[in-house]
């Protein structure tokens, strides 16, 4: 019997987060320094959850002390660490040197300053409706299911609560205001669904904005 959800967030939810930073990143944190995963989980989390800091400092502290015995195991009430390029020996130190990682940056009040995000999970923690919008309406099938970006933006916001679309206009505003160029801003669209080219003659900075000045005119309702 797997865990069942209220007893997994408990005891891992926060745990969960952390490594989830880690997908398509290096676990080579060290006791001196963080890896980039790490820096990508501190800054978004101290920014907009800093309370689950020191909850995530002693999950990981709790699971590298007491991992998962045959019985759990047998019965599948575990927490499967997902794979992150480590040894299962090399498992347990690598959890520890996260927690004091963790524990070292609140105690010391070690808040990094925000940024570009810097990994995939960053991107898609700070803009999770900017990622629904692009990754939901302009995939590949853009082209087949509507006849022009200015239709799939009206499709999003007809279909979608107006909460959600002002709350879109405000991460693209935030998107746009970040250090960025064109180079910048075509990575930024890709790593947040993206898989069509701005319509001409627009980058994808410059069209992003014309997006948020469309969706803003619909945006409260009416």
């Amino acid at each position: 019997m797997s865990l069942k959800p209220l007893e997994h967030d408990r005891k891992y939810g926060e745990l969960d987060q952390v490594l989830r930073a880690y997908l398509g990143q290096d676990a080579d944190d060290t006791p001196e320094r963080r890896s980039t995963a790490l820096d990508a989980y501190l800054r978004h989390t101290w920014h907009t959850r800093p309370w689950a800091i020191p909850v995530a400092e002693q999950q990981l502290r709790e699971y590298a002390e007491n991992p998962p015995g045959r019985l759990r195991l047998r019965l599948g009430e575990f927490y499967a660490v997902p794979d992150v390029g480590l040894e299962d020996d090399e498992i347990q130190d690598w959890l520890r040197t996260l927690a004091d990682h963790l524990r070292a940056s609140v105690e010391a009040g070690d808040v990094p300053p925000p940024g570009v995000p810097a990994t995939h999970w960053e991107w898609h923690a700070r803009f999770p409706e900017t990622a629904q919008f692009l990754g939901g309406w302009f995939s590949q099938d853009m082209p087949d299911e509507f006849a022009d970006h200015d239709a799939a933006v009206d499709d999003y916001r007809a279909t979608t609560d107006p909460v959600l679309v002002a709350r879109l206009v405000g991460e693209l505003h935030e998107l746009l205001a970040l250090p960025m160029d064109d180079g910048d801003h075509a990575h930024a669209v890709a790593e947040l669904g993206m898989e069509v080219d701005p319509p001409a003659p627009y980058t994808p900075g410059a069209w992003l904005a014309l997006a948020a000045q469309r969706l803003a005119g619909h945006a409260a309702p009416e």
